[in-house]
């Protein structure tokens, strides 16, 4: 058993799910945040068991994630 981090975003026309800390690209994606969080674990458990340990990157683990609203003049 291993956790990571997963990070679910809502579009209007949906949800979007990537895990934090795989090398490669991994995404899910739902009508719901429920589907989306559960095709990202389905993604994750794929990708873990076509790369193995490779899939981790342990280079640089995530510790922390923060998600910050910040307003900026662009």
């Amino acid at each position: 058993m291993r956790c990571f981090k997963i990070v679910v975003e809502r579009y209007p026309d949906g949800y979007v799910g990537y895990p934090l800390g795989l090398k490669g690209v991994v995404v899910g994606q739902g009508e719901t945040y429920e589907t989306a969080l559960a095709d990202v674990k389905s993604a994750v458990q794929f990708h873990i068991e076509t790369f193995g340990a490779e899939a981790w990157d342990e280079d640089f683990p995530v510790l922390e994630a923060f998600l910050v609203d910040e307003a900026m003049a662009v």
